[in-house]
């Protein structure tokens, strides 16, 4: 494993020690790879993913194509936030899974924000 997947898992398990999600207030996890984003919002008293979003799902991608990654990543959490609203989610807990508050992060949590879920 190269050191700075290391060090982001390092910094996930500091971070999962002090963020779980319940029923009233699900964890919202976020993972980037080089290519994509994923968004998910997960119960972990019960252990199931209540909604998913990425920038592979089918309702957005023909919208995506053109855009910079910082603006998919936009798409994502608006995406997400109104399946968590269908779902009746309103608040959740953010989990940035390691990676820092920056960049396609923070447009997905910026976008989830103002789109209505509350963190």
């Amino acid at each position: 494993m190269n050191p700075k997947m290391a060090a982001r898992l390092k910094r996930k398990q500091r971070i999962r020690t002090k963020i779980s999600g319940n029923g009233e207030r699900p964890r919202l996890s976020v993972f980037r790879s080089g290519k994509h984003i994923y968004a998910q919002i997960i119960d972990d008293n019960l252990g199931h993913t209540l909604a998913a979003a990425s920038t592979l799902s089918r309702e957005i991608r023909e919208k995506l194509a053109g855009l910079k990654k910082t603006q998919a990543a936009q798409e994502v959490g608006k995406l997400l936030a109104a399946k968590a609203r269908e779902k009746g989610i309103n608040q959740v807990v953010f989990d940035r899974n390691g990676f820092l508050y920056h960049g396609r992060v923070k447009a997905v949590a910026e976008s989830c924000r103002e789109h209505g879920l509350v963190f």
